[in-house]
């Protein structure tokens, strides 16, 4: 599925396209309109779900998963487009794997940039065509095995934008599932900067508060949130500051959290991947 906010046709024909040109793959490809006004000039084979309203990254994300068919939903940005292949090849390796459940892609920019340190979902980028385990992965360009959603949840609705993925990861993993990040299977995509949206500071600092407070045994919320909070002050832009204090205490006040904190072997199990989650 392949989420738009109806300002972008020319991109989501060319997404739409790429999706219904991979070959050995039966495709359902629904695009979900996160706005008032459908897309037009859609290819043949393309469906078209309008919510109406703005419901944010996660929740047209899941009204999209919740509309199409299979047993592998792939999600990707109106801006991208699969390299030739990628869906067939993915297939195969969730056949190989009964329990990988999510598959990062690798995001390349079209203009023969590197790919971004922010698109390689692990610490130690190295090569980012390198394929690896992982704990987190990248929303825009991924396949996630629907038995995930079944098991532990959906998105984070509440969320709208930034790290919802890292909380189905978090859950995931937790439930015993894999997670691979395939430096090989590429995605077509323009560099971008997550600041470029108007509310990324304060939902940044938010939704890792959420983060920390929903998913984490409180010692390690505790280190978690001390070292994000430090490493994105420090990051930040001048006119950054106000919206990321604003968000982590929005975060912090927030009622009616419902606990669920990942065990202390998937922590475990996380930092021999080599990400546990205080980084």
């Amino acid at each position: 599925m392949i989420l738009t906010m109806g300002d972008r046709p020319s991109e989501v024909h060319d997404a739409v396209a790429s999706v219904l040109a991979q070959r050995a793959v039966d495709v359902d490809c629904l695009v979900v309109v996160n706005g008032p006004s459908a897309s037009d000039g859609l290819p043949d084979g393309a469906r078209t779900h309008v919510t109406g309203r703005n419901l944010g990254i996660p929740g047209g994300r899941n009204e999209g998963a919740r509309r199409v068919a299979g047993d592998l939903i792939l999600f990707l940005d109106d801006d991208a487009r699969l390299a030739a292949g990628v869906l067939a090849q993915a297939v195969d390796r969730f056949a190989a794997e009964p329990r990988l459940g999510v598959l990062s892609l690798r995001i390349v920019d079209p203009d023969g940039h590197r790919t971004a340190r922010r698109h390689v979902p692990r610490l130690r980028v190295g090569d980012p065509s390198a394929c690896s385990e992982v704990t987190t992965f990248l929303g825009g360009a991924s396949i996630v095995r629907r038995a995930v959603f079944d098991e532990v949840g959906w998105l984070p609705d509440d969320f709208f934008y930034a790290h919802e993925e890292t909380s189905l990861a978090w859950r995931a993993l937790d439930a015993g599932w894999r997670i691979r990040y395939a430096g090989d299977l590429e995605v077509v995509h323009p560099a971008t900067s997550p600041s470029r949206h108007a509310d990324y500071h304060f939902l940044n600092a938010r939704n890792r508060m959420l983060l920390a407070r929903r998913h984490l045994p409180w010692p390690v919320a505790v280190v978690y949130l001390g070292v994000w909070g430090a490493a994105t002050l420090l990051r930040v832009t001048r006119a950054g500051v106000t919206p990321t204090i604003r968000g982590f205490a929005f975060g912090a006040r927030e009622r009616d959290v419902v606990r669920d904190p990942i065990s202390w072997r998937t922590i475990a199990r996380m930092t021999r991947l080599g990400r546990p989650p205080i980084v």
